[in-house]
């Protein structure tokens, strides 16, 4: 295995592909903000410490700790960045359902994805530019591209700010509507959105084959890491068993789909980092599916 190809070779996924990744990623967004209302939002102000542990696990303490990790293991530098990313993307689009059958808070979890959503569009960019930037194998590749963190901005914005906006407002005038369209939407979404990851692994089946036995390790022990990190931050404030459920699985579900997205439109599908974010989306599932299903038999 040549330690450097990962770093250097471009996945191939063609611009059709990529559109219809954005597509798919703005509707799963859309399916999800048809549940949510405006009282989701004033959840943040009756129940605070509870939304704070849950913000503090995601957009601070995971992508220390991923800096960490990264300083300790010293991956290849473009899978070092797909790890820095996949840390700085909010909560994955399954965290609510996974919340409810652990038993969790899922009133917490859909304010927590609300909320995260919002924060998003600006912390993403700038967690990304901040760990690469500080990462001296990463920062080389930020320098070579020159990522522009306004463009990356605008395009988090158009992606998850937009579809949030008209869900709510939807939600808003025809409550009943959009939540029976939300069970379809989600659905329907979360389906083709496996099957575009699956698709770009299948196209470079080769590079994939190569380096998948390195990548599933790192992704493991780093998804371990992010679920670790919400179940201790939210165990050290001392929050009721059915939040730490909560906000364990909304930091160990990360919105990779997200970070797949962003390699294509700013990375040129750089091989590394499109990698580590594909097979989080995959991964990503079945971890999560195994720890709610776990907590299911346990009182809460």
């Amino acid at each position: 295995m040549t330690d450097t190809l990962v770093d250097t070779v471009q996945l191939n996924f063609d611009a059709d592909a990529q559109w219809i990744l954005n597509v798919v990623l703005a509707f799963v967004m859309f399916g999800i903000a048809l549940e949510i209302s405006i009282n989701d939002f004033k959840a943040v102000f009756r129940n605070p410490k509870s939304i704070f542990a849950g913000v503090l696990s995601q957009f601070l303490l995971l992508p220390t700790l991923t800096f960490l990790f990264v300083l300790l293991v010293r991956p290849m530098p473009s899978i070092a960045l797909g790890m820095f990313l996949v840390a700085s993307c909010p909560g994955g689009n399954v965290s609510n359902f996974m919340t409810h059958i652990a038993k969790g808070n899922t009133a917490l979890s859909v304010s927590l994805t609300a909320v995260a959503t919002l924060f998003s569009v600006i912390m993403t960019p700038l967690n990304l530019q901040l760990l690469g930037a500080s990462y001296e194998p990463t920062s080389h590749i930020l320098n070579a591209i020159s990522v522009s963190p306004l463009d990356m901005v605008q395009l988090v914005a158009l992606l998850l700010g937009l579809p949030l906006v008209f869900g709510m407002l939807l939600h808003h005038k025809f409550p009943a509507t959009a939540r029976q369209m939300a069970k379809i939407i989600k659905a329907i979404s979360l389906v083709f959105f496996v099957l575009l990851i699956l698709f770009a692994l299948y196209n470079n089946r080769e590079i994939f084959m190569e380096y998948v036995f390195y990548v599933f390790w790192l992704v493991l022990a780093h998804n371990i890491l992010a679920l670790t990190t919400g179940f201790s931050v939210a165990r050290l404030i001392g929050l009721p068993n059915k939040d730490v459920r909560s906000i364990t699985i909304e930091t160990g579900i990360q919105n990779s789909g997200l970070g797949l997205i962003l390699v294509f439109a700013f990375f040129e599908g750089l091989g590394g980092m499109a990698l580590i974010a594909a097979f989080w989306g995959i991964w990503h599932l079945v971890s999560g599916l195994l720890l709610s299903g776990y907590w299911s038999q346990k009182p809460v």
